[in-house]
């Protein structure tokens, strides 16, 4: 009796704990509901933007604490995978009918740190080897790739390539992808460019876990004020690059820029042919991530926002047909 009053003495007694809390963990079947948007809410009619096409788009919204922060997203056939920038991954299948089915919620099973906080998680790119099922994740603040095993239950290698060392924390690897010939790119959000207004980028020969020194830089020019947040590789061979800026004014605005394969050279200054623009009273959000699939011939682009889990912002998927 004596030790118990002691443990329990010493327990009043201690301070609690003041630091930063643990990630919320999000039950597999926390419960989430999806509805339709228009892209223009003034002008429910409209459908063309710059060169692309509206075919709908769906607001997830939750009460589960940990919900939303997506940044990365790969769709494979009918299957979404999204990733926040907490580690916490949502998966479903949705057809033409644009109704999610069998959403389920799981965790990264390893990476940078302990995983007790956001920081230690902070997962914001996504990639996939389509040949062996392979997943590649960019974490922000670590400047580091991590890859995972197909079903996401084991990390199966990690690096920090010599040549992200010097990225500012915090707006590091945002954008990653796994070309169809095994290169990789990999675009920093903060890091300057050769040139002022540029962000730097490196091309991977081959997989950067494997390989952390083989490969180049290049310099991509965003459109005026804005970062690069997401890159997807289209059926051509040219890359689809979402860019993303905050201001007071506006919030966040975004602009999709195409650029062709064969500008991503060693020391290239690369720019993008702005398509669109999503700004009021278009959608507009904190869009971080991008997909892209076909349907018969149509190529069809993806593109999700990051709530950043505030009142203010909103999870959105919004699909669209490419034109250009």
């Amino acid at each position: 009796m004596r030790i118990l009053l002691s443990v329990l003495l010493l327990l009043f007694l201690l301070p609690s704990w003041s630091g930063e809390e643990r990630l919320p963990v999000l039950h597999a079947d926390a419960p989430v509901t999806a509805r339709r948007v228009a892209l223009n809410p003034t002008d429910p009619n409209q459908v063309e933007l710059g060169g692309l096409t509206y075919l709908g788009g769906l607001e997830f919204r939750s009460s589960a604490p940990g919900f939303g922060g997506f940044s990365a997203m790969a769709v494979l056939g009918d299957r979404f995978t999204l990733l926040s920038d907490s580690g916490t991954l949502m998966t479903f299948r949705m057809d033409a009918s644009m109704a999610p089915q069998g959403i389920r919620f799981s965790a990264l099973p390893d990476g940078p740190g302990t995983g007790w906080s956001k920081l230690d998680r902070d997962s914001e790119s996504l990639t996939r080897d389509p040949a062996t099922g392979s997943w590649w994740v960019g974490f922000e603040r670590a400047n580091a790739i991590w890859r995972y095993s197909p079903d996401f239950t084991r990390a199966t290698g990690h690096v920090a390539p010599p040549a992200m060392a010097d990225w500012p924390s915090g707006s590091g690897p945002e954008t990653m992808v796994r070309l169809r010939d095994g290169r990789f790119l990999v675009i920093a959000e903060g890091e300057e460019g050769a040139r002022k207004g540029t962000k730097e980028g490196l091309d991977f020969t081959t997989d950067p876990v494997r390989a952390p020194r083989r490969g180049f830089v290049f310099s991509y020019r965003p459109p005026r004020g804005y970062r690069p947040v997401d890159i997807a590789e289209l059926p051509d061979g040219r890359l689809a690059i979402l860019n993303r800026r905050f201001a007071l004014r506006t919030l966040f605005t975004a602009a999709l820029t195409i650029v062709p394969r064969a500008a991503i050279r060693p020391g290239a200054i690369v720019r993008g042919r702005e398509i669109a623009r999503f700004t009021a009273p278009i959608l507009h959000d904190n869009f971080e991530a991008i997909a892209v699939t076909r349907e018969g011939k149509d190529t069809i682009l993806w593109i999700a926002s990051d709530d950043n889990q505030q009142f203010w912002e909103r999870s959105l998927l919004l699909k669209f047909r490419l034109d250009v």
